[in-house]
């Protein structure tokens, strides 16, 4: 066994497995990197994308760092994996993609900015993490489908909606004729056909590095994992 990857909502399992053989579980809790410790072979490498909270104790620092210590390659982005290699990176952790690149700047820095709901059995998104909706709009903004008025009065709508309740469709909902219509309509247009899965994208991103360490491609694998926000765009406060 080479590689584990806890995966849940960011990136749907058929996709990651184009991009990576690897043994996919489900998104990770506080005690399952303990058990993983207890097998008789430890994997290479081990990929931190999706984890549980509030009704199960989240993964820790400390329980990431113990397999550090171990020997294993670990790898975070995109939700909990974000949060927590912008808190270990320092430490050995890699980290990957623009969202833990946010969370290790600064420009984000709340645990809700990921959060979303999703159904237990199927792994499917029920709402949207504010962290995608916050560079789809800075994206919007950079090309110009609204000004900056209506992307901070979208923004501050989504911030507003408890994270279960988060969604573009709601937000644009709670905007409506407080904005320019012509530009509520593109921005609506641009949620629905061209804004970015920023939580997605960063999960291909860590299979791909992953993928490049075990074949030992370790250059590729320090570019991916420093180097992809190069020329991104600001976000929005």
């Amino acid at each position: 066994m080479n590689a584990v990857v806890y995966l849940g909502p960011s990136l749907p399992l058929a996709a990651a497995a184009e991009e990576l053989d690897a043994e996919f579980l489900p998104p990770i809790a506080r005690g399952d990197l303990a058990e993983l410790l207890k097998r008789p072979e430890l994997p290479k490498a081990i990929g931190i994308v999706d984890g549980k909270f509030l009704s199960t104790l989240c993964v820790s620092p400390k329980e990431v760092l113990e397999v550090v210590d171990r020997g294993v390659k670990v790898f975070g982005s995109s939700s909990m994996g974000a949060l927590r290699a912008a808190e270990c990176h320092h430490w050995g952790m890699v980290g990957v993609g623009k969202i833990f690149e946010a969370y290790r700047t600064g420009e984000v820095d709340a645990d809700d900015e990921v959060a979303i709901a999703f159904d237990e059995e199927t792994g499917a998104p029920l709402s949207e993490p504010m962290v995608n909706l916050r560079f789809a709009v800075a994206s919007a903004l950079e090309s110009a489908v609204v000004g900056p008025a209506t992307a901070e009065a979208f923004l501050h709508a989504a911030t507003s909606l408890y994270f279960p309740q988060r969604s573009a469709r709601a937000a644009l909902h709670a905007i409506r004729g407080a904005v320019p219509e012509d530009e509520h309509a593109a921005l609506a247009r641009y949620f629905a056909t061209t804004a970015p899965d920023t939580k997605a994208d960063d999960a291909r991103l860590l299979l791909r590095a992953m993928r490049d360490y075990l074949t030992g491609n370790r250059q590729q694998t320090i570019e991916r994992a420093v180097g992809v926000h190069r020329g991104g765009v600001a976000l929005p406060a």
